[in-house]
């Protein structure tokens, strides 16, 4: 094991874990299996602080962020998100207010809107002070999983290289997905072929009072648009568009992430006196999953397994929870790796449906059905039933999909959307037609 804390020697190096991305999955994996008194190395390839999108968290975040024991410092560089707000121009009301307060479990009424870059270094350095030997500016180049040892070999920015011998090797690298691209696992989403357009902004008008730190949702012609308010006063705002729509693009990245939000009126009225903060990013056709979550000594967590859709702010949930699942599944492995085939299968059940929670709305998040189920009457004079399944519908915002107190409500909304589909079935047909050809349209952004 080396014993040099901010550079790497030219030596082989020897850890029970290495854990490949020190993004929020990495960091937590990396932190709870030191915890349980395995020796972790953790390889980040860019320095803390630095730019990421994904600043909403869940309402189960919490009890992570708990655990992890920096709760509190979270609180300190966030904004308070009680709700997810949902606009539409073609409804009547216009808006919907989904307060996490009204889920299931009342335990977590609030989560949090984080500028990314302060947060992954906060989890960053908390693994670092739980004993995990963190580097930054640290590239893994090849990876080999044939023996019993398992072999990492990265490099430094001068060009230094390392050998880390380890018992497991854990892929947290997000969308960079080194071990499903050399396993040959990652397989594009046939089903959802969205792309995005996003910046960050000043002086964009933000609501009032609690309702400050609430995410706004809006649908468009084009896909949809989000506004996450943050704590220094910035805005993180972007739209999730349809290919074809995106390869109409005449203008700098800039000028048509501003011309975009600008279709909205209302966006564009909280617009008035903003101004762009740095330069706009995008990312082209994003929706991928790897076939296989675990094998024999190496894991996948996070985006490095699968990433859907911005939708439900489910990317850094997800990514966490997985880490905590991830990391009880490795300590027992590590231990006895005799049940290792079984318990890759249950993790990766698992996961797999915690994400398809999110995915049977995301992939339908567009359709004028759900459009019209989300977007509901005055909530006080809705029915008792109607109540409970928003209540449910909330809970999967919260992040908390599989309470069983939602079960039952949770499919009767799902078999609501199936019943209207029958009434209005010639929109909904075209619809569908329209997004099968969207789907095959690629772009490059």
């Amino acid at each position: 094991m080396t014993t040099h804390d901010d550079s790497l020697d030219e030596v082989i190096a020897t850890y029970d874990v290495v854990v490949i991305g020190g993004g929020p999955a990495g960091t937590t994996i990396s932190s709870l299996l030191s915890e349980k008194g395995w020796s972790v190395c953790l390889l980040e390839k860019a320095h803390h602080p630095r730019f990421h999108i994904g600043e909403s968290l869940l309402p189960m975040n919490m009890p992570i962020l708990e655990r992890l024991g920096v709760l509190d410092k979270v609180a300190g560089i966030g904004i308070k998100k009680y709700a997810a707000e949902f606009n539409s121009p073609v409804t009547a009301p216009e808006q919907d207010i989904f307060y996490f307060a009204k889920a299931a479990d009342k335990s977590f009424p609030f989560a949090y809107e984080v500028r990314r870059s302060e947060f992954d270094e906060l989890l960053f350095r908390n693994c670092k002070d739980k004993g995990v030997k963190a580097f930054e500016g640290i590239t893994v180049n090849r990876v080999d999983l044939d023996q019993a040892v398992k072999k990492v070999w990265a490099s430094d920015e001068t060009g230094a290289s390392t050998a880390f011998h380890c018992q497991y090797v854990v892929d947290a690298s997000g969308r960079d997905t080194f071990l499903s691209k050399k396993l040959n696992t990652k397989k594009k989403n046939p089903d959802h072929q969205m792309a995005a357009i996003f910046g960050h902004f000043h002086q964009v008008e933000r609501r009032t009072g609690s309702d400050e730190g609430n995410i706004s949702i809006y649908w468009f012609e084009h896909g949809w648009m989000w506004l996450i308010p943050l704590k220094d006063g910035m805005m993180s705002a972007g739209c999730v568009c349809w290919p074809e729509y995106l390869k109409t693009r005449d203008k700098p990245l800039n000028e048509f992430l501003q011309h975009t939000l600008f279709l909205l009126p209302e966006v564009a009225d909280r617009f008035k006196n903003a101004s762009l903060a740095g330069d706009a990013q995008a990312t082209g056709n994003y929706s991928y999953s790897a076939s296989r979550m675990a094998g024999d000594g190496y894991l996948l967590i996070g985006d490095a397994y699968a990433f859907v859709d911005p939708v439900f702010s489910s990317g850094v949930y997800l990514a966490m929870q997985g880490a905590v699942k991830g990391a009880d599944y490795v300590d027992t492995v590590l231990k006895d790796s005799s049940q290792q085939v079984q318990l890759a299968s249950t993790l990766q059940l698992s996961m797999q449906k915690e994400i398809s929670a999110f995915c049977w709305f995301i992939y339908r998040f567009n359709s004028p059905a759900l459009h019209k189920l989300l977007m509901s009457s005055d909530e006080k004079r809705l029915h008792p039933v109607k109540q409970k399944m928003k209540s449910a519908v909330i809970s999967v915002l919260a992040g908390d999909a599989g309470n069983q107190q939602i079960k039952f409500y949770l499919n009767l909304f799902k078999g609501l959307y199936y019943f209207s589909i029958l009434f209005d079935f010639k929109r909904h047909w075209r619809f569908m037609l329209f997004r099968r050809g969207q789907n095959r349209v690629q772009v490059d952004v």
